[in-house]
Order: structure tokens, then sequence, then C-alpha cells
């Protein structure tokens, strides 16, 4: 069987057994997310807000994990964290049920807000998510893949 493109937020590290290319789709910040009452009670100092604050995390062997605590510490913010977990939907569903703040990035913002009936808590400046796409051709050619890859850019990144 023969895969055409893997969608991802790492990119194949240099090495790899895997002769693959990367292919930078597009990048954004990361915003925190909350339920409404949530939000209201921690935007008024953010960032300072977030010390002990109940937050939902990627687990740590993620890139937007790292990116996360390189972004706390630089800002000497201490937040609680209550949950950890692989899947980003299970990090959102956990933050709609008012369990903590969960990161997500910027450019899906407005169908976060809807989809989860959060708020925006406040913006990671400086943190970024990098989205990739993993093909084995140099050059991307698959026509399906290359129209996923134009549509993200010209809907998500507006590169």
């Amino acid at each position: 069987f023969e895969v055409d493109v893997v969608l991802t937020d790492a990119p194949l590290p240099s090495g790899s057994a895997v002769r693959a290319f990367n292919h930078l789709i597009g990048e954004c910040e990361v915003g925190l997310f909350a339920t409404a009452a949530l939000a209201r009670k921690l935007r008024p100092k953010f960032p300072r807000s977030l010390d002990g604050a109940p937050l939902l995390l990627p687990t740590d062997n993620t890139q937007l994990r790292r990116t996360l605590d390189h972004w706390f510490d630089t800002h000497g913010v201490r937040p609680r964290i209550v949950a950890e977990c692989e899947d980003s939907a299970l990090l959102k569903v956990l933050g709609q049920d008012g369990y903590g703040v969960f990161p997500a990035p910027l450019a899906i913002a407005d169908t976060v807000r809807s989809m989860f009936e959060v708020q925006q808590v406040g913006r990671l400046t400086g943190a970024r998510e990098r989205f990739f796409a993993i093909s084995p051709e140099k050059r991307l050619k698959n026509p399906a893949v290359v129209a996923i890859c134009d549509r993200a850019r010209e809907s998500l990144f507006k590169t």
C-alpha cells in the first residue's frame, strides 16, 4: 500500500529512515480557549492570570507541548496541569466541559469557538504552530494533495 501524504504539525526528522519530503503548508499563533465563565475570569490579567489556572495540554512528546512549555517558562507563568492528552479533540471536549483552558491554533479559532462553545482567553504571542504535508514526492504532484495544501494555504493561513 502506498501513502500519498501525511498531514502533521511536525516535520519528518532529518536522518529518518523514511524517504519523504516536508512541505510547509502554513503556520499561525496559538491561542488559549475556555468556557465563557473561565475566560471572563482569566482575560483581565492575561497572561499572569494563568498562574495556577487549570490547563489541558497535549502530551510532552508533541511539538505544540514543547512550544507551550517554552512560552510559559519565558513568561514566568505556572499553570496547574489537570490533563494531558494525545488527542486534540479530547482536549477541546474537556475544555468545553469546564475542566480547564486548552490551546488551539488561531487559524481555526472561529471553528473552535463555535463548535465547542468556548471563548478565547488570550493569544500566546510568539508561540507558533506549523503544519506540514509529508510526501514521497520532492515536489507535490498528486492533484488531490495539491488541492488540499493550496486550499489550506488560501483559507487557513492566507499565505
